[in-house]
C-alpha cells in the first residue's frame, strides 16, 4: 500500500493555502518536484472544492477563515497538513479543529516534506477505509433491527413463531428478489401505514 501512495502522489491536487512570499513559494515549487498539481490560493478561500490534500498556513489572525474553510469540506474533507511557524495551546488548537494529518514547520524545508505528505496521505487514506467499514457494520446492524422488528409485526398479526416469520420474510424477498433487510423495511413501512389509517381522527 505505501508503494502505492507514493505512485499516487504524482496524481494529487494539492491546494496550498499560504500567502505568496519567499517560503510560500518555495513549498510550491517543493510539492511540484515532488510530482503534484499544485494551486497555490491566498487569501484562506472559504471553500477548496476538488483537493485532494490542502496544505494550510495556520495562525492566530487566520482562525475565523481556518474554520469556515474546514466547515465547508462537511465529511468529505481532504487529507489536511498544517504549516505552522510556533507551538503554543492556541495554534495546536487550530490544528486539531483542522483534522490536520500532518504537520509542517517553518521555516520549510525540502528535506521532509515528502515524508509528511506520504504520512498525511496514509492516515487519511485509512480513516476514509475506517469510515466506510464503520457506515457498512451500521447498515447491517439497521438491517437486523429491521429483520427483527418485522418479524415481530409477523408474530403478532398472524400468530406465528419468531421462526416462522422469519421464513415467511425470507420467502416474500425470494418472490420479490430483494434483500432479507429490504422486504422487512417494506413490511413495516406497510405496518405503519396501516396503524397511520387504521388510528381514529
Amino acid at each position: 500500500m505505501s508503494i502505492q501512495i507514493l505512485r499516487d502522489l504524482r496524481g494529487l491536487r494539492v491546494v496550498v493555502i499560504h500567502a505568496p512570499d519567499p517560503e510560500g513559494v518555495d513549498l510550491v515549487g517543493h510539492l511540484r518536484r515532488i510530482g503534484c498539481q499544485v494551486e497555490a490560493i491566498w487569501p484562506i478561500p472559504d471553500s477548496a472544492d476538488g483537493a485532494d490534500v490542502v496544505v494550510l498556513a495556520t495562525d492566530h489572525e487566520s482562525k475565523s477563515a481556518i474554520q469556515r474553510l474546514i466547515k465547508s469540506f462537511g465529511a468529505a474533507a481532504p487529507t489536511m497538513i498544517a504549516v505552522v511557524g510556533y507551538e503554543d495551546p492556541s495554534i495546536l488548537q487550530i490544528v486539531l479543529e483542522a483534522g490536520a494529518h500532518a504537520v509542517i514547520e517553518r521555516p520549510v524545508r525540502p528535506f521532509g516534506l515528502l515524508t509528511q505528505l506520504t504520512v498525511a496521505r496514509s492516515l487519511w487514506l485509512e480513516r476514509q477505509a475506517a469510515a466506510r467499514q464503520t457506515q457498512k457494520v451500521e447498515r447491517k446492524l439497521a438491517g437486523l433491527q429491521n429483520i427483527q422488528r418485522a418479524k415481530s409485526i409477523l408474530m403478532a398479526a398472524q400468530g406465528l413463531s419468531e421462526d416462522e416469520a422469519h421464513q415467511t420474510i425470507r420467502r416474500k424477498a425470494m418472490s420479490k428478489r430483494v434483500p432479507v433487510e429490504e422486504m422487512a423495511l417494506a413490511i413495516i413501512n406497510a405496518n405503519d401505514l396501516l396503524n397511520s389509517t387504521t388510528k381514529p381522527s
